[in-house]
């Protein structure tokens, strides 16, 4: 296997992206017994020092190898984690609402149990229970070979994708490709036509079939031809 990058805390060394976006509220509601816990208010609830330093918190707290040293495919993983800010401002039912595995969720989850107190959310002028929603993307590159497409690690549903692959060290007549559902074949030296007919998500696998050898795999998400 090739050496693998993950993204966060060694973005500045190896040029890997990352992302964290806006918190927003789920889409349905929850009551507890004695106190509703609202999914939209009018003062949400904050981050001490606002979203620029929610987001320098994230950075400097999560752990972007964890992917990588758990043997994640290449790919972009968006995880979403959802919690409870109460009236005191501590953090509660923190959950994930993705499943990509690799420690991902659960690097996302232990970050957020060290945020300590927020300001609480305010509805009708009084301290209320409330929901926030963290997405934090999750980027992985290997070295050794690179995996194209037209909408980075995306595939479209019922239609021909074409994608471009190369090997480093490896000669194109010993290349093997194979997906782990759906069908990919080649049209020219380095391009390929994947095509898969359902939703979720795919793993593509390199092999060096001279040494007998895997060299890496890479994960896309599917989504419906409307969206490209």
């Amino acid at each position: 296997m090739y050496a693998i990058k993950t993204l966060l805390l060694l973005a500045l060394l190896s040029g890997i992206k990352w992302s964290v976006a806006q918190t927003t509220p789920p889409a349905h509601d929850t009551v507890t017994v004695d106190d509703r816990i609202f999914t939209k208010v009018e003062v949400e609830a904050e981050f001490p020092g606002g979203f620029g330093a929610w987001r320098k918190f994230l950075v400097q707290t999560l752990n972007g190898d964890i992917p990588g040293d758990k043997g994640a495919p290449s790919g972009e993983y968006p995880v979403v984690v959802k919690f409870v800010v109460s009236k005191d401002g501590s953090i509660s039912d923190i959950s994930a609402e993705t499943n990509f595995g690799f420690g991902m969720e659960e690097e996302v989850i232990r970050t957020i149990k060290k945020s300590g107190r927020w300001i609480p959310a305010r509805q009708n002028g009084r301290l209320v229970y409330a929901y926030r929603r963290q997405p934090v993307t999750f980027a992985v590159t290997a070295d050794g070979f690179d995996i194209t497409s037209k909408v980075p690690y995306t595939l479209f549903m019922g239609t021909d994708n074409e994608i471009a692959i190369k090997a480093d060290k490896v000669k194109p007549e010993d290349l093997q490709v194979s997906i782990s559902k759906g069908s990919i074949k080649q049209t020219a030296e380095g391009k390929y036509i994947v095509r898969v007919n359902g939703p979720g998500r795919v793993t593509i696998e390199l092999y060096d079939s001279k040494k007998d050898k895997k060299i890496g795999a890479a994960s896309f998400v599917v989504m419906p031809a409307t969206s490209n």
